[in-house]
């Protein structure tokens, strides 16, 4: 039993904190001291020998200093990893773009168990923070050109190294949509390229025109999390009426949006719903995932609609 014990310890380490991933990508520092501290009480509780491993890891982990930036892997299905380098405070340089939020979880979920609705299609990404819903929608949904967007600059240039450490080559030119301004271009290679247009675009949403927005010909608009403050939602409005109606004029398409919304403020989440009737774009609440892949908490209230434009 003791031997046991020990044996399923040590597979714990190697699959955990020893792991090659986490050595080349580590969580946070608190989450790994937490991590070892639980371990340890249990293994204590065992009658067995105590693993130098495990103290060896944990000694390790409490010399190291906390960085503004952490790591966070995400296991795929498919065996594929998501890898992102996110900031350990949930609001750092005036934004909280730079952290993923449980909608983000839940509508990969969804994504993951409606290929569809994204295989060769453009689909265009609104306030795509760094990057995870869109990540895992290239890895697992076979899009046939993925537009990631943002409006501040530090959450950009973070987007753009996680899309390149997760293989994905970017387009050089998407970058010219607001103009040189917009470019932030780091020098980080990607690891390994796919055959998929990619590209990641500065989009203000009060300085974007109905012209901008035409020559994106995205067929799938995705948003999550961005239904927060009412301030924001008279410009979302704005941007929806010129990606769902405006862009469609004259061409043919009938472009729809998903929009996964943790609802923390019912009031705003009310007056979202009530400005898309006054522009006439529908709204339907679509089924909830049913494959439980990431960790996320189950009891917030998320909710994901479907929208589009009827003439």
């Amino acid at each position: 039993q003791n031997n046991g014990d020990s044996t399923l310890l040590q597979e714990i380490l190697q699959q955990t904190v020893l792991h090659p991933l986490c050595n080349k990508y580590p969580p946070s520092v608190k989450y790994r001291r937490r991590f070892l501290s639980e371990l340890i009480k249990k293994h204590e509780l065992t009658s067995s020998e105590p693993l130098d491993q495990l103290y060896d890891a944990l000694g390790e982990v409490l010399n190291a200093e906390e960085s503004e930036t952490c790591h966070k892997n995400y296991l795929l299905p498919s065996k594929e990893y998501v890898t992102l380098t996110e900031n350990v405070a949930i609001i750092s340089g005036g934004t909280t773009g730079l952290v993923t939020w449980e909608a983000a979880l839940y509508f990969a979920e969804w994504a993951m168990e409606n290929p569809e609705v994204f295989h060769g299609r453009t689909v265009l990404e609104l306030g795509s923070g760094i990057g995870f819903t869109g990540i895992t929608i290239c890895k697992t949904c076979s899009p046939k050109r993925y537009m990631f967007s943002d409006c501040h600059p530090g959450v950009l240039q973070q987007l753009r190294k996680n899309i390149l450490s997760n293989g994905l080559l970017l387009d050089s030119c998407a970058w010219s949509l607001l103009g040189p301004e917009a470019d932030v271009e780091g020098s980080v290679e990607p690891a390994g390229g796919r055959t998929l247009n990619v590209a990641a675009l500065g989009l203000d949403w009060e300085e974007v025109s109905r012209e901008q927005i035409a020559q994106l010909q995205a067929d799938v608009i995705v948003a999550t999390d961005i239904v927060y403050d009412p301030e924001v939602v008279f410009c979302l409005i704005s941007v929806l009426e010129k990606l769902l109606i405006h862009a469609s004029e004259g061409t043919g398409r009938h472009p729809v949006m998903y929009v996964a919304s943790t609802i923390r403020n019912p009031e705003t989440y009310h007056l979202f719903k009530t400005e898309l009737d006054k522009v006439a774009i529908k709204h339907q609440v679509i089924k909830s995932p049913t494959t439980k892949v990431f960790p996320y908490n189950r009891s917030t209230k998320i909710e994901l609609l479907r929208l589009h434009h009827e003439k």
